[in-house]
């Protein structure tokens, strides 16, 4: 059932034309959509109950949603309450369908609130939506009381009241004190400001820092060149193996390769090692510690 094109005046007017449904009407129609999988039972199900996701719907403008929207949220989230209900259970629809459409106009919300993600847990979400009522009718009581409440002290009545850890509460007073603000946007009102964007460190590797460490890495390549002709064959295939691969390979395998016992070729690696670090010593001493 889509919705497409259609004002929230309009949609208001037609839902409100729709037809009230009895409990028997309402059974039918779902055990004909579940069991037949009838569209037209569906359609009539879904158009019986969009005054009640509208209404749903205009609870949650405070926050700054347009209109159609969160009513298209919610008929989304009434879309699925009508796929998955069970007429077996014997509830009625409607109780059933507000959990669904809540759930999804909660998520529609909360993914438009801010380029950054608000929330993701269960508590996360409890506490962006009950966190300005809570805190309200705290600051209510203290004030009845002739009590002043310290920010931290505040946060963690609040921490207690919902159920979530007091860095929560913090990570969520901060995402709902302020809104998001382009990169691109001027430091001043100036035509020729400079941008948020350019005072951003730039934390990539320095041009300097760039041609010293290719420096670096070209010495150390020569230096276990040299280090490794001062080995036979053997060893260096032991070596290259094991260490230059990007999936060493075992002690044991290389063992049934050469036809040799695990121990062996642990006592054939630790001989390389031992030649490559006299090779390297005698070369320069601040690699030494790259075989230790």
């Amino acid at each position: 059932m889509a919705f497409d094109g259609y004002g929230d005046q309009t949609l208001s007017r037609t839902a409100m034309k729709a037809e009230l449904l009895d409990a028997e009407t309402e059974l039918r129609l779902a055990y004909a959509w579940r069991d037949q999988r009838d569209e037209r039972a569906l359609h009539r199900l879904i158009t019986a109950y969009m005054r009640l996701a509208i209404s749903m719907a205009a609870k949650f403008r405070r926050y700054g949603a347009p209109m159609n929207d969160l009513i298209q949220e919610a008929s989304l989230g009434l879309m699925k309450a009508a796929d998955k209900f069970d007429p077996d259970r014997g509830v009625r629809f409607s109780t059933y369908a507000v959990w669904w459409i809540k759930a999804s106009i909660q998520d529609y919300v909360m993914r438009n609130w801010s380029m950054v993600r608000t929330g993701s847990t269960s508590s996360q979400k409890s506490l962006f939506f009950n966190m300005r009522r809570v805190q309200a009718r705290i600051e209510r009581e203290a004030a009845a009381a002739g009590v002043t409440l310290e920010g931290h002290l505040m946060r963690a009545m609040i921490a207690k009241e919902v159920g979530v850890p007091i860095a929560d509460v913090e990570m969520m007073e901060g995402r709902l004190a302020g809104s998001d603000y382009s990169l691109n946007a001027t430091q001043s009102t100036e035509d020729e400001g400079r941008e948020w964007i350019e005072a951003l460190e730039d934390d990539s590797a320095q041009a300097s820092e760039t041609v010293a460490n290719d420096h670096d890495t070209d010495t150390l390549r020569q230096w276990l060149l040299v280090a490794l002709s001062s080995l036979n064959d053997r060893e260096r295939f032991i070596v290259k193996e094991r260490k230059l691969r990007e999936e060493p390979r075992t002690l044991e395998s290389l063992g049934d390769e050469l036809g040799l016992s695990k121990e062996r070729v642990r006592q054939l690696e630790a001989a390389a090692f031992g030649k490559m670090r006299r090779s390297l010593e005698g070369q320069s001493r601040e690699v030494t510690h790259f075989f230790a």
